[in-house]
């Protein structure tokens, strides 16, 4: 699982790639009341929009960690948005994606990265 800055993550489950949000960008965002994603088959660069959560207090967009291409959209999320924030950086995944610049992985921070630049937040 690799990061961003601005908390997506992004993990190759099987032959696909899931995007997320972290666990601390759930924790911020409180309860999730909607998700959704650009459409199935757009290309999305590295940093432009990919989605919109909304929760009870407001709406963030999130980012595409690098360059993809999205596959499908979570159908979970559909009845139940609230699962990103049960579990977001499993079960709560938004898009699956096909990655179309690899390269672009080694730009993104690991786990402990992560973990490293979240206690510069604090």
């Amino acid at each position: 699982m690799k990061f961003t800055k601005t908390h997506e993550w992004i993990a190759k489950v099987g032959d696909v790639y899931r995007v997320g949000i972290s666990d601390y960008a759930q924790s911020h965002m409180n309860d999730i009341v909607y998700a959704e994603s650009e459409a199935d088959g757009s290309e999305v660069k590295k940093g432009e929009r990919l989605g919109t959560l909304e929760s009870v207090k407001a709406a963030e967009d999130f980012f595409a960690p690098i360059d993809i291409k999205v596959i499908a959209f979570n159908d979970i999320l559909a009845d139940a948005p609230e699962t990103v924030n049960k579990a977001a950086e499993t079960d709560g995944w938004i898009v699956e994606v096909e990655v179309m610049n690899e390269g672009q992985l080694d730009e993104l921070m690991d786990e402990s990265q992560y973990k490293e630049f979240l206690s510069t937040l604090e």
